[in-house]
């Protein structure tokens, strides 16, 4: 079988371990990466819908997102503006009304509400300390409860609690009584607060790539050229005197070091010898992925600008919650993108899926909806290898019990992933600084 001899091997073709082998070649060590999947990109996937490319995975990118900007302006990957001109929709409880912003002003004690918490909520994510949140104030209690349990804990309204399940869904893929309130807290912390992390001007949906994010991968892999493997599954890992050996579908890699660039669940299918201390043997059914869906539609125009609207939308009804306009051009194709909820969404048939997300859009903006020229989703909880996204819904209990094991090199192993990051955690932008954090520990012992 193939046999690759190199410095350091890195597991994982996403952002992450391609930055990470980019930063080491540019250092003069050797590399090579293991792919399990036939594809670069991981979680940046991008595909097309009546011609237009689209981004079946990681989509934005916003302000204070230098990692990834620096890195797509270094390829010559231009971004372009998000489209936000007019008024957002927004479907609640039976009634669909226009609103500005971000917040819709659904009623005057519901905006009390809404700003009461975010109160609460902003003045705890600012006392958590990014790298070390197990070490917050209160990090036991937080870590204790759910974002839903803090919720009611806090007396929350309907309201409030309704439009923060929203945000659970599109930021974890879950259900704000599955994730952590200390995760939830440093996770907004580590976009700049619930500003940066919500909005579309001067936050974390302002640009998008217009040929996708997939191209920032595949040119990082075409420079770093045969030393990426694609379709190399990687099923052990062996620690020795001399370095690693890494097993994989395609043949074996002896390294001095190997960096791990995968999200913290999928290390569990990597049988590592010897085996790993508990810690980090437990980390991996503590870090599951989430789960979200996205649905787009394409039409000759994009008719809903021509009604004054932005695109952007929030409903409470599915299985479409969340919507943005990613058309290329005024004049047309019009393209809305629509994120799903897979609790309902993954389950359905094709044509059901299709018939239910073209449904959201048409209460949305209108009967005009349910006709577009094409159509595509993508499910990723669904996915046959490394499944889940868009990043991790870290439950109750994990951070203060196997945080500190999370991104701590282990002999000659060391880890690097979205989830791994301190900032813009579960983005883009994070999985390059992690590779670049990964690269650089590894650099220092080489």
């Amino acid at each position: 079988m193939p046999q690759w001899n190199a410095d350091v091997a890195v597991v994982g073709a996403g952002f992450a371990g391609l930055v990470a082998a980019r930063e080491l070649a540019g250092r003069g060590h050797d590399v090579v990466v293991l792919e399990g999947r036939g594809r670069v990109g991981g979680r940046s996937h991008t595909g097309t819908v009546a011609g237009v490319p689209v981004d079946l995975g990681g989509t934005f990118v916003g302000p204070t997102q230098d990692a990834v900007l620096g890195l797509a302006a270094e390829l010559g990957i231009p971004t372009v503006p998000t489209y936000h001109d007019g008024a957002n929709q927004i479907r609640w409880r039976g009634r669909v009304r226009s609103y500005h912003g971000t917040i819709p002003k659904l009623s005057l004690p519901g905006l009390l509400d809404i700003g009461r918490v975010r109160w609460q909520f902003e003045r705890i994510a600012r006392a958590v300390p990014l790298a070390e949140p197990w070490t917050a104030r209160r990090a036991r209690a937080l870590d204790a409860q759910s974002l839903g349990g803090w919720l009611r804990s806090v007396r929350a309204g309907a309201t409030t609690r309704d439009l923060l399940a929203i945000m659970a869904r599109v930021t974890w893929g879950c259900e704000p009584d599955e994730v952590s309130m200390l995760h939830a807290a440093r996770y907004v912390r580590a976009a700049g607060g619930l500003d940066r992390l919500l909005d579309v001007e001067d936050g974390a949906q302002q640009d998008r790539f217009a040929a996708g994010t997939q191209q920032i991968a595949e040119k990082s892999a075409a420079e770093l050229g045969e030393r990426v493997v694609l379709g190399a599954v990687v099923f052990r890992i062996d620690q020795h005197r001399g370095g690693v050996t890494i097993s994989c579908a395609k043949g074996r890699a002896e390294a001095r070091f190997v960096i791990v660039a995968i999200p913290p669940a999928h290390r569990a299918a990597i049988e590592f010898v010897p085996a790993l201390p508990a810690e980090y043997r437990r980390l991996p059914a503590c870090w599951p992925q989430g789960r979200l869906s996205k649905a787009y539609a394409a039409y000759p125009t994009p008719f809903w600008r021509a009604n004054g609207l932005s695109g952007q939308a929030l409903s409470d009804e599915g299985p479409v919650f969340i919507t943005f306009d990613v058309s290329p051009r005024p004049d047309g194709p019009g393209v809305l993108l629509g994120f799903a909820d897979a609790r309902r969404f993954d389950l359905l048939p094709a044509d059901e899926r299709r018939r239910q997300a073209l449904a959201s859009f048409a209460s949305l903006f209108g009967d005009a909806a349910l006709e577009p020229a094409d159509y595509i989703d993508f499910r990723w909880g669904t996915e046959d290898f490394a499944a889940g996204g868009p990043t991790a819904a870290v439950p109750p209990g994990s951070w203060t019990r196997y945080g500190p094991w999370l991104r701590r090199p282990l002999g000659r192993i060391h880890w690097a992933g979205a989830e791994t990051a301190d900032e813009w955690t579960g983005f883009l932008d994070g999985a390059v600084r992690s590779g670049r954090r990964a690269a650089a520990e590894v650099a220092e012992r080489l």
